[in-house]
């Protein structure tokens, strides 16, 4: 019975060490040095190096001054501990009454307008940084209005913004939120 178990225990010592020790170190070690900046998180930094946001996790900006992300199901907004859809189908009575609410918010805001799908609707995992040029585009009259500006030249700052399809045919054309009310600050002083 002995002579069973010794392999056994050796063999799970041997590749513990070499799968869950030695290769995710090396991976971590390869990942640093080939792309220092994605194995950080895709930190922002603001001109201070104080960080502001990563590039690849969506963060809520409330003031109207500034371009609104998509709405998220994870956790208390945008929380990537608790990363996650709403799990609601397209049937269930509390989501179509949140984007009811949504919609009805943002046609006060933008009458008339027809009101972009991820405007209202969570991503699949709750933590989306980018949302459409149609999304920014309803949006640029209350930030306009907001900082004082003409819609042109907000309109202009999110045209800049765009960031096409990976490789040209992966995705959709869409607007990282932090990059675009960054550029904002940037080129019209924050706060208007």
């Amino acid at each position: 019975m002995l002579s069973h178990l010794r392999p056994a225990f050796v063999s799970m010592g041997l590749f513990t060490a070499l799968l869950g020790v030695a290769y995710p170190m090396a991976v971590t070690g390869v990942a640093q040095v080939a792309f220092p900046a994605q194995a950080g998180g895709s930190l922002v930094r603001d001109a201070k190096g104080t960080v502001v946001g990563s590039a690849l996790i969506g963060q809520t900006f409330a003031k109207p001054e500034y371009f609104h992300g998509r709405p998220s199901a994870a956790g208390n907004g945008y929380d990537a501990g608790a990363s996650s859809g709403s799990n609601m189908g397209p049937l269930n009575d509390k989501l179509i009454e949140r984007e009811k609410t949504d919609a009805a918010a943002l046609r006060v805001e933008n009458p008339g307008a027809m009101i972009p799908a991820d405007a209202v609707t969570t991503s699949g995992s709750g933590l989306d940084p980018d949302i459409s040029p149609a999304n920014a585009r309803f949006q640029a009259p209350r930030v306009a209005k907001a900082r004082g500006l003409p819609p042109g030249a907000v309109l202009a700052v999110v045209e800049a913004n765009i960031q096409p399809p990976l490789l040209g045919f992966i995705g959709q054309p869409r607007i990282n939120v932090l990059a675009l009310n960054r550029a904002l600050d940037a080129r019209f002083q924050k706060g208007g």
